[in-house]
């Protein structure tokens, strides 16, 4: 089946276009040029931007010990293999490794580069471009049936490579970490394994000798590569950390594996790379001469307590890896009393970690982190990207929404700091009153808080609650004035919601009247709807209606409140303040945007992917924009995304 990369819908292999949303099968739109290029191809025809479906194959030939019971690496999970999903048919019996020919006998994996016959060598490594992108391959298939709790039918576990199995196991655990799976097959004594191609970021061992990488952010990447080795260490894969051309770095500068190392494999040195001999017990000693390996090859300065630290590790003084964990901390608390850094870099992305670890054993330290302490790091700006966009939508001959957006962001990098100061004012407004009043109340609300905190913005300070509430009065004012010099009445007087954004740095807030809203996106939580909605309906749930009967009313959505039709003693703006300590999409969305659960459905599709540094805003914002109008289209709709991205204040 083909899954569309727009809702996600299963369509029939046979399809051009998703049954669902009409989104094209077979093209695929250029980041650069927006032109249509199909999806097997590796370049865009117009720019020659690379936009094709990339991923990292690995070939190996098993070997007789591998084939043996007691197989290096393998592992017992629950998983089951649905009949229907079959491996991807296996490669021909003599594998052409030329440039352009193909891993598989259904010409969908193609590689892009040659490579040597397994004939002498028992694994080669390639980037490969996925011709049938959007076609579901059968790992896909096994995890969404599991991560579903379907049960599907069993089937010989040997349809599965031995080391994808490896793979697949260590994806439920969910850790940034790992590269994710895409698919497997195995052919007589030849194993394929196709992953997250990472061959192209940071090494870690580069930004590891840069001047500007501070002596903590290092003490927090040994911090993540114990915490790497509590996962790897129950399926025999802690080989993995100690290749160092295997070590790199995510878009957030957090450690990320490029593959997977099977203890038993690849023992091999060289200049890039460090490998414990098979003959010595894999302990975390080995984590010692990886640290003490990546200061010699990028010649920096070991501090005191880091060499003491590398010398107990290596004398055996350091038993566990809880023991290690915890003088790591203690040695970035030293730093922090000498002023040279913060507060210890000991959370990883994505994961709870304890301040003491009371168990010396990997899965209980893994099972417990949970119920413990956390260490909450200080943490500072390191981008805020906008964009924002509004539309008449379907129905409506004339748009009374109007938004303003104004950043300024100023950077401060010398040899040893990098600082990043972000102001950001976000404002959205829908307006209501008809032509010639909706729209000329929204504008006038925007206008009038850009002018007041132009002139009461005090800098590197975000504003007071005093002071944005006072900001709202006056957009209030003007707007009530107007209706009085026209002598409007009734339903005549304009008026119009409001959403406010603020931010300074990694503060936050927010103030808002009616239903315009304001919508949170990270990775831990998910999507979370900032603002509580100035309507019947809402009020009467606060006062204890259930909510079935309180949006039974007629006049369940009529607002409450809004700016303009009466003067400020009508009006009531919630305000409220948040920090931004982990990266963050805010969405500011009218109800044209908002209505019908249009976000709460599509969010992981059209909102996620666009906290990745990778991902265009304003291409999102222009795709949310045609999901309105394909969904709601009754109104108005304006979309304004800001992502925050954040790191440890790792710098004294």
């Amino acid at each position: 089946m083909l899954i569309c990369p727009q809702c996600k819908f299963e369509n029939p292999n046979t399809n051009k276009f998703c049954q669902k949303c009409g989104t094209s099968l077979t093209h695929k739109v250029c980041p650069e040029c927006s032109t249509d290029v199909p999806v097997n191809a590796l370049r865009c025809h117009n720019c020659g931007t690379e936009c094709g479906t990339v991923f990292w194959a690995i070939i190996t030939q098993e070997t007789t010990e591998d084939r043996g019971d007691g197989e290096a690496g393998e592992v017992n999970f629950p998983l089951s293999f649905s009949s229907s999903s079959s491996p991807s048919s296996p490669p021909p019996a003599t594998l052409e490794m030329t440039s352009g020919s193909y891993l598989d006998s259904q010409e969908r994996y193609q590689l892009l580069e040659s490579l040597p016959c397994l004939e002498n060598i028992t694994e080669v490594e390639a980037r490969v471009l996925d011709c049938q992108p959007y076609q579901i391959s059968p790992i896909e298939a096994i995890l969404g049936n599991q991560q579903s709790d379907v049960v599907t039918p069993s089937v010989a576990a040997n349809a599965i490579p031995s080391v994808a199995k490896l793979y697949i196991a260590l994806q439920y655990q969910d850790h940034p970490g790992i590269p994710p799976i895409h698919d497997a097959w195995q052919q007589g004594d030849k194993q394929v394994i196709v992953i997250q191609d990472r061959s192209n970021w940071q090494l870690l061992l580069d930004s590891w000798q840069e001047e500007t990488t501070s002596s903590l952010k290092i003490l927090h990447w040994c911090y993540q590569m114990t915490l790497l080795w509590s996962v790897l260490e129950p399926v025999n894969c802690r080989q993995s950390l100690l290749e160092l051309s295997n070590l790199r770095l995510d878009e957030d500068q957090t450690l990320a594996l490029q593959r997977l190392y099977v203890d038993s494999l690849n023992n091999q040195e060289d200049d890039q790379s460090l490998s414990v001999s098979s003959e010595q017990p894999l302990n975390i000693q080995a984590l010692g001469r990886v640290w003490q390996t990546l200061f010699r090859q990028t010649q920096r300065t070991q501090f005191g307590s880091v060499v003491q630290m590398l010398g107990d590790l290596e004398a055996g003084k350091i038993e566990t890896i809880a023991q290690l964990r915890s003088r790591l901390q203690e040695i970035s608390v030293e730093l922090e009393a000498l002023g040279s850094g913060t507060l210890p870099p000991v959370q990883e992305k994505h994961t709870v970690v304890p301040t003491i670890v009371q168990s010396e054993d990997p899965e209980d330290i893994i099972s417990k982190t949970d119920d413990m302490p956390t260490v909450v790091l200080a943490m500072q700006l390191s981008s805020l990207e906008d964009a924002g966009r509004t539309d008449v939508g379907r129905q409506r001959h004339h748009n009374e929404d109007y938004f303003g957006i104004e950043t300024k962001i100023e950077k401060l990098e010398l040899p040893k700091t990098r600082i990043l100061q972000g102001h950001g004012l976000y404002i959205l407004c829908d307006g209501m009153g008809g032509h010639a009043g909706g729209e000329v109340a929204s504008e006038l609300a925007v206008n009038t808080l850009r002018q007041y905190f132009q002139e009461h913005w005090t800098p590197n300070q975000l504003p007071t609650e005093n002071s944005i509430r006072e900001a709202v009065y006056l957009a209030n004012d003007a707007i009530y004035k107007l209706n009085q010099q026209d002598a409007r009445s009734g339903v005549g007087r304009m008026g119009t919601t409001l959403v406010m954004l603020l931010i300074q740095d990694t503060q936050a807030a927010v103030a808002h009247v009616g239903d315009s809203r304001l919508y949170r996106v990270t990775r831990k939580q998910g999507l979370e709807q900032v603002t509580i909605d100035h309507e019947v309906g809402q009020r009467e749930i606060t006062r204890g209606v259930e909510a079935s009967i309180a949006y039974a009313r007629p006049d369940a959505y009529q607002l409450t409140q809004a700016l303009g039709p009466r003067d400020e003693n009508s009006i009531n703006p919630d305000v409220g303040f948040f920090e931004i300590n982990e990266d963050t999409l805010l969405v500011l969305a009218s109800d044209g945007l908002s209505d019908n659960d249009l976000l709460e459905t599509h969010w992981q599709t059209h909102l996620e992917p666009l906290l990745s540094s990778s991902a265009n805003l304003e291409r999102g914002v222009t795709d949310l924009i045609d999901l309105a109008n394909q969904h709601n289209g009754h109104d108005n709709i304006t979309a304004i995304l800001i992502r925050a991205k954040v790191r440890p204040n790792l710098e004294s």
